[in-house]
C-alpha cells in the first residue's frame, strides 16, 4: 500500500501521455486544481481557496521532485496565505470589497520583491550544501526560481486583501514561470502557466469593472 501511495506522487508515474509528454498524477492533480483556483479567483470567488490547497500539496510533491526548491517552500507559504484569505474574504459581510495599494505602499512592496528575492536566491543556491541530506541536488536557477516565489507570495498577500495589483504581479510572475518550467521539463505547467497569464489579465479586467459598479 505505501509503495502504492509512492509511485502514485512520483513524477515518473504516468497518468496520460499527450503528444508523447508523461504527465504524472502529481502534475495533473496540481495543473487541475490550479487552472481552478485561478479561475475563481478572477471571479472574486471564495472556491479558489479550497481549490488552492490541493493544488499546493500537489505543487509541493512536484517541485521538490524536479529541485525547484524556492518553488517547493513557496507552497507552505501559499497553504498558509490560503487559509488567512478563505478566512479574509468570508469575515466581512459581502465580502471585502476590491482596493488599490496607495503608491507608498507600492514601493515599499517592490523592495520587499527586491530583498526578499536576493535573501532567497543566495539560501537556495546554498541549500545544497547548508542541508545535503533533505537537498542532496543543487537547485536549479535559484535567482529567477526565488523572484517567482517572492513576488508570487506578495501578489497572494494581495490577493488575500483583495488589493487588484495582485494580477499585475501575478503576470510577471507567469512569463518568467513559463520559461523557467520549460526549460525544467515540465511543459505541462509551463502551458498552464500561459493559460494562468490569461486568466490573470481577465481577473485584472474583471476586478476593475467590480470596482466600477461598487
Amino acid at each position: 500500500m505505501g509503495t502504492s501511495i509512492r509511485m502514485f506522487f512520483d513524477i515518473q508515474t504516468t497518468a496520460i501521455s499527450i503528444f508523447g509528454y508523461n504527465l504524472s498524477y502529481v502534475e495533473l492533480i496540481g495543473t487541475f486544481f490550479g487552472l481552478f483556483a485561478v479561475y475563481w479567483a478572477s471571479k472574486a470567488n471564495i472556491l479558489t481557496w479550497p481549490a488552492s490547497i490541493i493544488n499546493e500539496a500537489a505543487f509541493f510533491l512536484l517541485f521538490f521532485q524536479v529541485h525547484l526548491y524556492s518553488d517547493m517552500l513557496l507552497q507552505v507559504f501559499f497553504f498558509v496565505a490560503t487559509l488567512y484569505g478563505w478566512y479574509n474574504w468570508k469575515s466581512a459581510p459581502g465580502f471585502r470589497k476590491i482596493t488599490t495599494l496607495s503608491n507608498f505602499s507600492r514601493w515599499v512592496w517592490f523592495f520587499v520583491a527586491l530583498g526578499g528575492t536576493l535573501a532567497l536566491g543566495t539560501l537556495v543556491a546554498h541549500i545544497h550544501q547548508l542541508l545535503p541530506s533533505f537537498f542532496p541536488v543543487k537547485a536549479s536557477f535559484a535567482y529567477p526560481d526565488a523572484f517567482t516565489t517572492t513576488a508570487s507570495m506578495i501578489a497572494t498577500i494581495l490577493l488575500a486583501r483583495k488589493k487588484i495589483e495582485n494580477w499585475l504581479i501575478w503576470m510577471v510572475v507567469d512569463v518568467v514561470c513559463i520559461f523557467l518550467y520549460f526549460i525544467k521539463g515540465i511543459q505541462v505547467v509551463a502551458v498552464e502557466y500561459f493559460i494562468f497569464l490569461i486568466l490573470c489579465i481577465f481577473g485584472w479586467y474583471n476586478w476593475k469593472k467590480i470596482m466600477r459598479h461598487g
